[in-house]
């Protein structure tokens, strides 16, 4: 028998609160005492766990959920389930504990599709708000909007509620550098690029539900100024004189009016943010800086602004990196920031551009555009509302709020270690929830976007109804997501022409008209094999994969990409192996199982890619002659029989603006011939399909290689004919094989 009681005498400090063990169980066991106004360290573990409150009164939160913890209240955490306990009373809240390993129960959380994701809350996904000094190009479109869209697409197909909102981020420096140069009001440039930017969101099928612009709005401004206050009364936010960096006529210089070298890192930075290394400065500490556009050395003089004493909020940052999802690369970049003896971060600067704080002690002063920028998010949160007809306030933000933050690399110092701190000093007793999702730089072919030098791809150049899908999709799959990584105009015309166009349309027009040749309509399963019942299981890990990597913990676009790839890449080779049985009387049963996962894998084709590729998804359920019911599959499901499907008929993915040449003499040719053989309507498009996915025979392709060798002498393999290349690939090939002099010949006549 073992017998413990609980003592108070044997508590030490574990958790944020006190503990002590229980020993000689076969699990782990111990007593938990909170002191009122506490609340416990956030963590989560491997092991299942469950408290039996014993005495006092308070809250259990338990993944961003609040509980009641009462007297004989019994609360079980599954493994990886992140929990907090709270005494909201006034006498000591007394515990007791159980924990133990199972390696089942810990496997089974780990996959759930229920437990990452924030049931029944709120969920914010902000993109950071551009800077109105330029339009988006392909490396801004592949970090965070993209993300950020794709995110929300599959948060609502999952039934929860989740809004994107972003906005314009007028009070840039950055702004008002370029209205300088072009005789413009920086409200004139804030407002021209602001709108393009909108525009171009629109372009990329970037869904966005709320979209600030902060200059022309007085009420934001009016709301940044009651922030501003709390962080002023708070104690912590004070008006101080600190060393600053003045050009030779004496004006300020920060952000895009002064460069150097990184105190850090030692690269090439501008003022006050390291988009190498991710740390801030604070001007004065540059090596060798340089003033934009001046002959001397900037000088130091003392200039008055807010200062915040950031160097004394490790903890307060710990604890937050503690509770939502919070990149490693974060972590360590706070590690970093905190090792410095003392930071004091200045909060304003002196500036005509942007909001003067109220009742101002550093006269000239504006509120910093970035510390400005996380009343902004706030302040998103409370116009989506007033549409929605919820009460939140950015004056009295919730606990139960789920913020997901899309941001680059450049931006962690603000939003990771900045914002919580800004947070916590304005409003003390909220904790906010906050997930991290970053990237780092997109570049093109090897070499940063830059539009000075114009080497960049507007959005508004490459993006169009055809071309939107396919852009989404290469964005996706070479997405920066670890490092960086790379746009190559050549490699996106090959993903497109060889894989979206050469792989999934040619598969699926092919699938079309083998059910249209074939059934008439959607066949009904016959008999299984165990290729048919083993592929149905590859289909389910499939969709657990592609579900996996849509969901909250490990979200990447670049895998999610990749799955949908590998998707159609096994039902291919599952195509071609039962294709040997199509046409045999004595296995029409199972002929006709193979194609009902074919569609079947279709179907889920379709649901899957829909947060990545939206209207390719939608063509794809109206070609399988299926409703789009906006639901995630739990599982995989077959297409009804007797459904008319329409799918040899829809042209999936058109050619990009480069690759939509006119077809060559020969393929010009070769698809005359095609008609003819096939009998085609004239008003079938045969660019980017398969001679077979256009109801091409054997017979049919016997014809054409015997045409192809006696009018241009080239010796085709019938298996070139029948497989799943488009007419230009095979066109391609024709060339290299043609009699150079018919060939000329050909190209002559054209």
């Amino acid at each position: 028998m073992i017998l413990d009681y609980y003592d108070e005498g044997r508590l030490s400090e574990a958790f944020g609160i006190d503990m002590t063990s229980v020993d000689g169980l076969d699990v782990g066991a111990g007593w938990g005492r909170v002191a009122p106004g506490v609340t416990s360290t956030s963590h989560q573990h491997d092991e299942t766990e469950f408290f039996v409150i014993v005495a006092g009164h308070g809250e259990l939160s338990v993944d961003g959920r609040i509980y009641r913890a009462v007297p004989g209240t019994v609360a079980l955490f599954e493994p990886f389930e992140s929990h907090t306990i709270t005494n909201t009373g006034e006498s000591d809240l007394v515990f007791f504990t159980q924990y133990w390993r199972g390696e089942r129960r810990a496997a089974a959380s780990a996959t759930s599709r229920s437990r990452p994701h924030p049931v029944g809350r709120p969920q914010f996904v902000f993109s950071t708000p551009p800077t109105p000094n330029g339009d988006l190009h392909l490396g801004h479109l592949s970090g965070p909007y993209l993300g950020a869209d794709v995110y929300v697409r599959y948060q609502r197909r999952r039934g929860h509620d989740a809004w994107h909102l972003t906005g314009s981020d007028d009070f840039q420096s950055y702004v008002a550098a370029l209205a300088q140069r072009e005789g413009k009001t920086p409200e004139e440039v804030a407002a021209h690029y602001s709108e393009q930017i909108a525009q171009t969101l629109a372009l990329m099928d970037i869904n966005v539900d709320h979209y600030t612009v902060t200059s022309p709005d007085e009420r934001y401004q009016e709301g940044l100024r009651d922030f501003f206050d709390r962080l002023t009364a708070s104690g912590s936010v004070r008006v101080g004189e600190a060393p600053a960096l003045v050009d030779e006529n004496g004006a300020y210089l920060y952000e895009v009016d002064v460069s150097g070298r990184c105190p850090g890192c030692d690269t090439g930075t501008s003022g006050n943010i390291c988009e190498e290394c991710g740390e801030p400065n604070v001007v004065t500490d540059l090596v060798e800086p340089t003033a934009r556009g001046g002959a001397a050395q900037p000088r130091r003089e003392a200039v008055k602004r807010y200062l915040l004493p950031l160097h004394r909020f490790a903890d307060t940052v710990e604890g937050h990196h503690r509770l939502g999802r919070v990149p490693a690369r974060l972590r360590e970049l706070a590690a970093r920031v905190f090792a410095r003896r003392e930071y004091e971060l200045p909060v304003s600067h002196p500036s005509q551009w942007g909001v003067e704080p109220r009742r101002s002690q550093a006269p000239g002063n504006v509120v910093w555009v970035w510390p400005e920028m996380s009343y902004g998010f706030l302040y998103g949160i409370e116009r989506l509302g007033e549409r929605l007809g919820h009460q939140w306030k950015a004056s009295t933000p919730e606990r139960e709020w789920k913020i997901v933050h899309f941001f680059g690399y450049d931006n962690s110092f603000y939003h990771s270690l900045l914002y919580p701190v800004l947070y916590r000093l304005a409003f003390p007793e909220w904790n906010p929830d906050i997930d991290y999702h970053l990237n780092e730089f997109y570049l093109l072919d090897g070499e940063k976007f830059s539009t000075s030098r114009r080497h960049v791809i507007w959005g508004r150049d490459i993006l169009n109804p055809d071309t939107v899908d396919a852009v989404r999709y290469y964005l996706s799959l070479t997405r920066p997501e670890l490092e960086r990584t790379d746009f190559r105009r050549a490699d996106f015309e090959r993903v497109v022409d060889e894989e979206l166009r050469g792989q999934w349309a040619t598969w699926l027009n092919d699938l079309g008209t083998r059910v249209r040749q074939g059934y008439g309509s959607v066949p009904d399963a016959g008999t299984w094999t165990t290729e048919h019942v083993a592929f149905l299981a590859r289909l389910s890990q499939h969709l657990d994969a592609i579900t996996a990597s849509l969901n909250p913990e490990a979200f990447s676009l670049r895998q999610s990409a990749r799955l949908l790839s590998e998707l159609v890449g096994a039902v291919r080779d599952f195509s071609a192996a039962q294709s040997r049985l199509a046409g045999l009387a004595a296995w029409e049963s199972e002929s006709r199982t193979a194609i009902a996962l074919e569609l079947a894998a279709a179907r889920l084709l379709a649901a899957t890619a829909a947060p990545v590729m939206p209207r390719f998804s939608g063509a794809l359920f109206d070609a399988l002659g299926l409703e789009d019911t906006q639901v995630w599959p739990e599982t995989v499901s077959l297409v009804p029989p007797g459904t008319v499907c329409s799918l040899e008929a829809t042209r999936f993915f058109a050619a990009s603006d480069s690759t939509a040449t006119e077809p060559s003499p020969v393929e010009s040719w070769l698809r005359a011939r095609l008609r003819a053989v096939a009998q085609l309507d004239d008003s079938i498009d045969l660019a980017g399909r398969s001679p077979v996915s256009v109801g091409l025979t054997s017979l049919g392709a016997t014809a054409v290689q015997y045409q192809l060798l006696d009018e241009l002498g080239a010796d085709v393999a019938l298996e070139l004919l029948l497989g799943d290349q488009t007419t230009r690939q095979i066109a391609q090939t024709v060339e290299k094989l043609a009699d150079p002099a018919r060939l000329a010949a050909l190209k002559e006549d054209r």
